[in-house]
């Protein structure tokens, strides 16, 4: 018989963790006596992250007491006490591999529905003083699981386990948690799983995401978004055949293979990644990304430019470099690109972000698309608007294309409805006006403040926010999930003085530093340097981490329970073995 042994609470506090503060309830007590469990929460308790954890699908966190006994005879402990690992119910019984996802059972007057295994992160290692634990909890088997609560009522520790129905398909915590986190991956198991209506509906789009992942490629789809393997490794020389003037401040190069032979083919909306010398061969040198502009199955490379007032890379482009020159190249990344189909396309951007647009408007030029397509564009005014008179002859070559062009300040010789269709900026009253289809699939790139400012713009629109695709120039938004203050300072070397190792490029940063082994982690190294990261494990299980290694090779300590997609790196495990460019 399964019963309750704890009902443990607790509500978000801010605790000290390697120099910072993170908000967190994973710190759980046990009460005495009855708690009422309510749709979202058992009274008394409360989460510090409601994107990771809590929630309909997340109300209560169950863990074993044989799993307490599991690991107080791994890790040589003594010491812990029910709520521990951030458990809300401590159970005797319900072992991982015996409980399914969709069974149902009674706790005192409350009945509950299994959704989905715990998802680990950080602040259980953190909790637990075991910075491994979330590798652990995955490759041991034991993660634990999530319960919905059913029917509301109290409950106390004492009360009986029932068992009152049988999620369908039989597929256990343990299986489908190494479904998702350990290699292999088989579909049938995937097949299965995705049976089951209680399944939470995050968990149903990981494995749906792995099994319409091809077949033999590398990485995990279901926990992160890998474009296909690069084209090469490292950096490769390119010659510069072309320099073009766009507009007042965008200009484009052509690269080419130095033999003439056709270059491998790049996706729509991908990006190249220069490594540039304007100090000099013995100079250390500036690595950056620029998105390719031009047609994706061309023999050649196009990328557009904008002449930024304080760009090492754009200035060293527009004022020095001229064709014949060489430049190094890594091979196009990247997973903004178009999707195919047969739903409608919103391709929106401001400024220089028209270059990914542009490209994969191209690649549906090609094709003599018959999906509905929109291009939307804003910037200052004709004298900056690049590409006006080959994104109108690609639009031509569509069945069905809508353009619409904003200049915010129109110069004296724009033409309204000629040059552009509004003076003003893209706004959701635009959106609205414009009748956009709702259905679209949105591709959204752009400045800053454009990127802060639209997809709420798209929102309100009703467009839906999960069909909208971006691109951020530069380094992309951080996660850093429960820490209450996050850097806003440019990227910078980190404080002391310079380590003794190898040369570690953060590319969208601009940033070249020297490794210092004192940093446990490229992840380590990035936060030193306020190069923004995502993160949640911190030990290579959840893979938010994963980011473009461009260059050199890595040693993993922990190694990562499963490989990263080919020419990726997971930050959070990982130490240089060489010079390195990271994308990020």
């Amino acid at each position: 018989m399964a019963e309750l042994l704890a009902v443990n609470v607790g509500l978000p506090r801010d605790v000290s963790w390697n120099g910072r503060t993170v908000h967190t309830g994973i710190w759980k007590r046990p009460v005495a006596g009855p708690r009422m469990v309510r749709r979202l929460n058992i009274d008394g308790d409360g989460q510090g992250d409601l994107a990771g954890h809590g929630g309909e699908q997340r109300a209560v966190l169950v863990y074993q007491r044989d799993s307490y006994r599991h690991w107080q005879e791994h890790l040589g402990r003594e010491d812990f006490e029910y709520g521990q690992f951030g458990e809300n119910f401590t159970v005797d019984g319900l072992a991982d591999d015996e409980v399914c996802v969709g069974d149902r059972f009674r706790i005192g007057e409350a009945v509950f529905e299994v959704t989905q295994p715990r998802v680990t992160c950080y602040r259980v290692g953190l909790r637990m003083g075991e910075p491994r634990l979330p590798s652990l909890l995955v490759s041991h088997r034991r993660p634990g699981f999530y319960l919905r609560v059913i029917t509301e009522g109290r409950v106390e520790a004492g009360d009986e386990i029932v068992k009152v129905a049988a999620g369908p398909e039989g597929v256990s915590v343990a299986e489908i948690d190494g479904l998702l986190y350990l290699p292999g991956h088989p579909r049938d198991g995937l097949v299965r799983a995705l049976r089951i209506p209680a399944l939470s509906p995050g968990w149903q789009t990981s494995l749906r995401a792995l099994l319409d992942q091809d077949e033999g490629a590398s990485g995990n789809a279901g926990l992160t978004s890998a474009g296909p393997p690069p084209a090469w490794a490292g950096f490769r020389p390119l010659r510069v055949d072309r320099v073009e003037a766009e507009s007042a401040g965008v200009a484009s190069l052509t690269l080419a293979a130095p033999d003439g032979a056709a270059l491998p083919a790049a996706a729509a909306g991908q990006f190249l990644t220069l490594r540039l010398r304007p100090g000099g061969e013995d100079a250390p040198p500036a690595v950056r990304s620029y998105s390719m502009s031009g047609p994706p199955g061309a023999a050649t490379y196009r990328i557009s430019v904008k002449r930024e007032p304080h760009g090492t890379g754009s200035a060293y482009l527009r004022t020095r470099v001229r064709p014949g020159d060489v430049l190094d190249c890594a091979a196009p990344r990247g997973t903004f690109t178009l999707d195919a189909g047969e739903t409608p396309v919103l391709l929106i951007s401001a400024g220089i972000g028209a270059t990914p647009v542009l490209a994969m408007l191209h690649a549906l030029a090609a094709g003599r698309s018959k999906r509905e397509v929109w291009w939307l564009y804003g910037t200052r005014d004709g004298t900056e608007h690049p590409f006006a008179r080959e994104a109108h002859a690609l639009l031509a070559r569509l069945e069905n294309a809508h353009e619409r062009i904003c200049y915010s300040h129109p110069a004296p010789g724009d033409r309204a409805g000629t040059d552009y269709g509004t003076a003003g900026r893209l706004s959701a009253g635009l959106l609205t006006e414009l009748g956009v289809p709702h259905g679209a699939d949105v591709y959204l790139c752009g400045p800053p403040a454009f990127m802060a400012e639209l997809p709420a713009a798209i929102a309100a629109s009703g467009l839906a926010p999960a069909r909208v695709h971006t691109e951020v120039f530069g380094a992309g938004p951080a996660r850093t999930p429960g820490l209450t203050e996050i850097a806003t300072r440019p990227a910078h070397p980190p404080a002391g003085l310079p380590g003794p190792g190898p040369a570690v490029s953060f590319a969208r940063s601009g940033l070249t530093v020297a490794w210092d082994p004192a940093y446990a982690s490229l992840l380590e190294l990035a936060e030193a340097c306020d190069v923004p990261a995502r993160w949640s494990c911190r030990t290579g299980v959840c893979r938010t981490c994963e980011s473009g290694l461009l260059s050199g090779t890595v040693a993993y300590a922990p190694e990562p329970v499963e490989p990263p997609a080919e020419g990726d790196v997971l930050i959070c495990c990982s130490r240089p073995e060489g010079d390195l460019v990271v994308d990020l």
